[in-house]
């Protein structure tokens, strides 16, 4: 379970209804801006005041959790924020082998999806995409355009 450092001194938490609203939209450095220079403190107070309002707000959600987690008959060791992330063990390094990053496995998820619910609806892709057909036409336009300027002035 999440337990904040009990030697820490209390610090009023009693934040801007503004400042509130950064912080949950995870705005840290605006919020820290904000409340120093409203409330006319230095940064790091304004910064420790944000960290113990962030902590209460932790051991306020991991309560809500414990209580729906113990109705539930789920164990509290299974929900917890201030456990460590499993480590992303990937075996021995592979010379040949290229590791993707997270955006570009999201990107190519999304494509796989996008076909796959294209292939479900039976939908086929055309011979020649439709900006290659565009290009084409413009092209023939312009051939013909030229070849009749050729006779006219040539």
């Amino acid at each position: 379970m999440f337990n904040p450092d009990p030697s820490t001194k209390a610090v009023n938490t009693k934040l801007p209804k503004e400042v509130i609203m950064m912080i949950e939209k995870n705005n840290l450095v605006m919020a820290i801006k904000t409340l120093a220079t409203d409330q006319n403190i230095s940064m790091d107070e304004a910064k420790n005041r944000i960290d113990a309002y962030e902590t209460v707000l932790k051991v306020k959600q991991q309560q809500k959790l414990n209580t729906i987690a113990s109705k539930q008959g789920i164990p509290n060791q299974a929900i917890s924020f201030d456990r460590e992330q499993e480590s992303d063990a990937s075996g021995p390094l592979i010379k040949n082998r290229v590791k993707t990053t997270e955006g570009s496995q999201g990107f190519k998820g999304l494509q796989d999806g996008v076909d796959s619910q294209l292939n479900h609806l039976g939908y086929k892709k055309p011979f020649l995409p439709y900006w290659l057909k565009r290009l084409l036409v413009i092209a023939v336009v312009m051939a013909g355009l030229f070849w009749i300027l050729w006779q006219v002035f040539g």
